[in-house]
């Protein structure tokens, strides 16, 4: 036991670290979004939050503008908890079993999205809406539905085919979303 603590007060003794590195991430202020979905993710994983780094977590600020949606996504690697700031924030997801958990979520209020499962956040009040989301991984990853089928240059046919979506709609679907195919 000694010697462990030992070789940790050699560690902090020796490392360049601040008190800043463990307690700052930048997540306060409120981004506008201007993107076609309303919505701003502020990152807060170790390359912003220096404290994280080697921990196993990483974290995020979550902001909203009215009509502001997360779309359905995955996290390959982590399960994530979103913690409700400001404003409503409907928020579901879909388990492997095809059951659905949708709840509306006021200020104070979490819910929690199991590692893999497409989930999503939509503002459901009239006013801008925050969260802070922290995964269970320091690279949680992230694949937006939408954007896997139709932002990419697979062919039209095998994306209909696959989905069961008319052609017409695929093609108007990677037309908005920048796909090509």
């Amino acid at each position: 036991m000694l010697r462990i603590i030992f070789l940790l007060s050699l560690l902090f003794a020796l490392s360049n670290a601040s008190v800043q590195d463990f307690c700052v991430a930048n997540l306060k202020r409120a981004e506008t979004p201007a993107n076609i979905i309303s919505a701003a993710v502020t990152p807060g994983f170790s390359a912003q939050f220096p404290g994280l780094n080697g921990l196993g977590l990483s974290t995020a600020r979550l902001d909203l503008a009215p009509k502001g949606v997360i779309p359905m996504h995955t996290h390959p690697g982590a399960s994530e908890v979103l913690f409700v700031l400001d404003g409503y924030i409907t928020a579901g997801f879909v388990s492997s079993a095809n059951s659905v958990y949708v709840q509306t979520l006021k200020p104070g209020q979490v819910m929690v999205f199991p590692q893999g499962l497409l989930h999503f956040q939509i503002n459901a009040g009239k006013s801008a809406a925050a969260a802070f989301v922290t995964f269970s991984s320091a690279s949680p990853g992230l694949q937006i539905l939408d954007f896997a089928l139709f932002a990419n240059s697979l062919p039209t046919e095998l994306v209909s085919a696959t989905t069961f979506l008319d052609p017409a709609l695929v093609k108007k679907l990677k037309g908005v979303l920048g796909g090509t195919g």
